[in-house]
């Protein structure tokens, strides 16, 4: 895919994504959505990748959906009038202009097998704020805003950020941000639980490479992968057998692989010789993500 609306910057391991449409505080288009599902999906797949930062260019995160667009600015078709049953099967083409064009992004954030940071350095509005809320971390420049400023058009929170937001706030503090639809400050953003530190503009990006390097740097990419995936999914699973199901799996194919030469290195201290790809996941890996989320 040819990206008009994004840059990618790959050095050491980390893709670094660069919202970019800079003269429109880069706003969200559905070209921007395509390209993010896009990088999102294929990520998976580059061995050179371990983690990825998502950054805005120049003075805004993302302004949220651009507002300018003719017709529906949400990209939708009005001449349709879906119905929940419509909405079993998100792979028909039919449902390309009636799903939501955020959610087609944070969904392959959600399935992404390498760790998701957000640096947030200015404004993130609307689908800006619940694109992050996806991700597996975000910093906030001292100059960041972050807004759910949907009561406030009529609409609703989009990009599943129903799904992602009680889970990282608690349901009594996400109701009253929904209600409230309030651009905050970083500061109260952070105080919020909406982000895990605030650094001054000059340093979020070497802060988030900083923390990417933490989260991956000599680590297994299967082992990495599995551990997102399993906290993901199964911290929202009605009993904990579900967990220990896919626990069992994943330490049986974990430890004849990476983890075998993980505990000989432990031994004979010195550092692991990890073999492991991402784009090679163990043989239940498939059928278990794709099985949803109760």
């Amino acid at each position: 895919m040819k990206y008009t609306t994004i840059r990618h910057e790959i050095e050491d391991g980390i893709l670094t994504i660069v919202l970019d449409r800079p003269d429109n505080l880069n706003a969200f288009t559905v070209e921007m959505a395509d390209e993010l599902e896009h990088t999102f999906v294929s990520v998976n797949d580059d061995n050179a990748v371990r983690a990825v930062i998502v950054t805005g260019e120049g003075r805004a995160f993302c302004a949220g959906m651009d507002l300018s667009s003719e017709g529906n600015v949400f990209g939708l078709d009005e001449s349709k009038t879906p119905t929940l049953a419509d909405m079993h099967d998100l792979d028909d083409p039919g449902l390309r202009r009636i799903r939501d064009t955020g959610g087609r992004v944070t969904l392959a954030i959600h399935a992404c097998r390498k760790p998701v940071i957000a640096a947030i350095n200015g404004a993130a509005v609307g689908i800006g704020a619940t694109m992050t809320l996806a991700m597996d971390a975000r910093l906030l420049s001292n100059r960041a805003r972050f807004g759910l400023v949907f009561g406030k058009l009529g609409i609703v929170p989009e990009a599943c950020s129903t799904w992602f937001l009680p889970r990282l706030i608690g349901l009594p503090a996400a109701l009253d941000l929904v209600y409230r639809a309030e651009i905050l400050d970083a500061d109260s953003a952070h105080d919020a639980g909406l982000a895990q530190a605030i650094h001054e503009p000059d340093t979020l990006l070497g802060e988030a490479r900083a923390l990417a390097d933490a989260w991956t740097r000599d680590r297994s990419p299967v082992s990495v992968a599995l551990m997102r995936q399993m906290l993901l999914r199964n911290s929202a699973a009605p009993h904990p057998v579900e967990a220990h199901r896919v626990d069992s799996l994943a330490m049986f194919y974990t430890s004849i692989a990476d983890g075998a030469d993980g505990v000989r290195a432990f031994l004979d201290k010195r550092p692991p010789r990890f073999r492991g790809k991402a784009s090679e996941m163990p043989p239940f890996y498939r059928e278990w993500v794709d099985t949803p989320v109760p």
